[in-house]
């Protein structure tokens, strides 16, 4: 299906040197596995739910079978600890198994008629062809999260992982293989120029939904290419997540749970903090114990025992982090600790930037406004609910949002007032296979997870039938 000499190589972040070289499809192969996918849509559509949930089972079962081998696999290309990756595949894993299920839920209904002669009957059937375009901070969630509710759905894939990330796409797609899964109902399109998939994606006929996660940027312009024919579409794109830790809540507790869910993935998460809302009289203490448990993390290689923070993912990333601490010092800001790009010990040979913490940070700044997917913690002092609620949501993002206080009332008010798709109340991962994961205005359209992941990939049918 390719020329067997076009391939790209793909690095560790933590090492720079090469993992492995990977096949290199141009539009000859996009187009053969959209047209794999395609052909395979009818028979694989009128599988029965109970086949397919098997086999979603079975996939399952072998994610599990192999989860350190895959994990070794994620943290050599993608640069997270260990650690980190098992439980990825973990989560990986659990939606095959979350689907499995869904795949004999997908129920219709009867609704009652105006006429004494007519009936009203709701089925919901596959969408399509689904074309998936997957990021690399997640290289194992973010493919099952969209093709585990397609595939259960009845839909057919064609899948594009992030270039700097496929070898975990490719051995999600050998276990789909082993299992059973029929030739050309899942495809894998591994590739150094994303454009011409997004290209062929947006303008084939035969692509029927797009799902995509990725930057709000590129999601803008997949949207609009995919709307002008009428494509369906789910994007699961940027954040810009405040935390908000209130005067009643224990700031240590507050603090080890903000340095857990911010330095998670090297911050290279959409749901990650990226403004700490910090109530004034509390705001030394959290600071203070935020720093010291920031200072103990250790950087380096994610296969190396006892590493706790990975490398950013490439270049790019690591100058965007110094702009936006530079920018945020320079206006004011005090730098608590870090700061800086890591270079001892070898580390100089990756993209490793220390762990940091800054206080002081205020509206005017770059990092206030800015994703910065890495590892900075901004902290923001404020002294009233309702400026701190305003705040938080004075963002064109909506993705995700914590707050941490141990009042009821002030719980609910936010909870209610907070204009994000995820809420974390004194929960730093109000995530699972089960929930609805998605934003609001610029993060994003559609949710992924949970039972409304699955009404994603399916349309609604009605019929009427006049009874003579």
């Amino acid at each position: 299906m390719r020329d067997p000499e076009r391939s790209f190589s793909v690095f560790n972040p933590a090492t720079g040197q090469t993992v492995a070289e990977v096949p290199d499809a141009g539009p000859a192969e996009i187009d053969r596995a959209i047209a794999a996918a395609h052909r395979t849509f009818g028979d694989w559509s009128g599988t029965t739910a109970y086949r397919r949930a098997e086999l979603l089972r079975d996939a399952y079962a072998l994610m599990m079978e192999r989860k350190e081998a895959l994990a070794k696999v994620m943290t050599e290309e993608q640069g997270k600890p260990l650690k980190a990756a098992r439980n990825e595949v973990q989560y990986a894993a659990d939606f095959f198994l979350w689907y499995a299920e869904e795949a004999r839920r997908i129920y219709g209904s009867t609704i009652p008629a105006p006429r004494a002669d007519q009936r009203f009957i709701v089925a919901h059937q596959p969408v399509g062809v689904v074309g998936a375009i997957t990021p690399w901070n997640y290289p194992s969630s973010m493919i099952t999260r969209k093709v585990a509710p397609a595939l259960a759905a009845g839909c057919t894939v064609v899948v594009k992982p992030a270039e700097q990330t496929p070898l975990s796409a490719i051995e999600i797609f050998k276990i789909l293989d082993e299992v059973g899964v029929p030739n050309g109902v899942a495809n894998l399109i591994t590739t150094s120029d994303p454009i011409p998939v997004g290209e062929a994606f947006t303008t084939d006929p035969r692509i029927q939904k797009i799902t995509f996660t990725g930057s709000t940027e590129v999601g803008r312009v997949l949207g609009a290419a995919a709307g002008r024919s009428l494509k369906r579409v789910s994007m699961e794109l940027g954040g810009h997540a405040p935390f908000v830790v209130f005067p009643d809540a224990d700031p240590v507790h507050a603090a080890k749970g903000a340095s857990l869910v911010k330095f998670l993935n090297t911050g290279q998460a959409c749901i990650s903090p990226n403004r700490m809302y910090v109530h004034r009289s509390i705001v030394e203490e959290f600071t203070s114990v935020l720093a010291d448990r920031v200072e103990k993390l250790v950087a380096g290689n994610g296969l190396m025992e006892g590493v706790s923070v990975g490398p950013l993912v490439d270049e790019p990333s690591v100058a965007k982090v110094e702009r936006q601490v530079a920018d945020a010092v320079g206006k004011g800001a005090d730098l608590v600790t870090g700061g800086r790009r890591l270079l001892e010990g070898g580390l100089d040979r990756g993209f490793f930037f220390a762990p940091t913490v800054l206080a002081g940070v205020g509206e005017g700044m770059e990092i206030y406004r800015e994703e910065t997917f890495g590892p900075v913690a901004p902290i923001v002092p404020f002294d009233d609910e309702d400026s701190v609620l305003k705040a938080a949501n004075d963002t064109r993002y909506g993705l995700a949002a914590y707050v941490y206080t141990n009042d009821l009332s002030t719980a609910v008010r936010m909870f209610e007032g907070l204009r994000f798709g995820i809420i974390g109340i004194n929960d730093i991962n109000p995530t699972a296979a089960a929930a609805p994961f998605g934003g609001m205005g610029d993060s994003g359209l559609g949710r992924e997870g949970g039972q409304e992941g699955i009404a994603e990939y399916l349309e609604t049918k009605l019929g009427g039938f006049s009874i003579r």
